[in-house]
């Protein structure tokens, strides 16, 4: 259950609404991902609302926000359900996502300030340590964090602005490889030379490290969605008979 809080003022409402739908969106996604939620399965305003204790608008909101990943499609007069992108459409999404990062490290190599550098390093060292305890929760936020001052070592708002919105499209998936203590390992890895091209200024080492490190999460994805796929046939399957 997403605790909400009662906003007083229609300002803070409109703010409270917007992050509430996000919120939910997000427990929508990971409800897909990890298999909770079949492809095929209405997503019903009255039901999700009752489930996360809000109105229907926030929730509306959300499946906009859902169908815009691609985990769900709207359909002309009968509703919204649940849906897996197709192998090809997951690797359209990823292969732009990594030429995306990837061109945020060349330039990041080239652009980011001593400070910045300085900021991607201690963040790597942060990161290491939830790799250490085995907390998948604390990597996933810092990764998030470490990617975002990559962003902005571009010193390019326009590219910040456009990688941003496509990993919104992927995030989903992303999160998916956090479930595996070997993949927390593997992805602080690959950060480790990419920090190392970055802080030595290397532009072509660090564009191609950061394009294999989402195409890594592509191959992760792919295999994992294909598992979704293959359990939800077998579901279907079953109940046939």
């Amino acid at each position: 259950m997403i605790e909400l809080r009662q906003a007083l003022s229609p300002p803070s409402e409109q703010t409270e609404q917007v992050g509430i739908a996000q919120q939910l969106c997000q427990a929508l996604e990971d409800d897909i991902v990890k298999g909770k939620l079949p492809p095929g399965q209405r997503l019903e305003e009255p039901l999700l609302a009752k489930r996360f204790g809000v109105s229907r608008t926030p929730v509306r909101e959300a499946l906009q926000l859902l169908t815009a990943t691609e985990l769900a499609e709207k359909i002309p007069n009968r509703g919204v359900y649940v849906s897996l992108a197709t192998p090809e459409r997951l690797t359209a999404m990823f292969e732009s996502m990594a030429e995306l990062e990837g061109t945020c490290g060349r330039l990041a190599a080239k652009r980011m300030t001593s400070g910045e550098r300085h900021n991607l390093e201690r963040l790597h060292h942060e990161l290491a340590e939830t790799v250490r305890l085995g907390d998948s929760d604390g990597y996933e936020t810092l990764n998030r964090s470490f990617h975002n001052t990559l962003y902005r070592g571009t010193h390019n708002d326009v590219l910040v602005d456009v990688t941003l919105s496509v990993r919104r499209r992927v995030a989903p998936f992303r999160r998916v490889q956090f479930q595996s203590l070997s993949r927390l390992a593997s992805s602080h890895e690959e950060h480790q030379g990419i920090v190392d091209a970055i802080l030595r200024g290397d532009v072509k080492a660090a564009e191609d490290l950061l394009y294999g490190h989402i195409m890594a999460v592509h191959e992760i994805s792919q295999e994992y969605l294909a598992s979704l796929r293959d359990a939800s046939a077998q579901n279907d399957r079953v109940a046939a008979k």
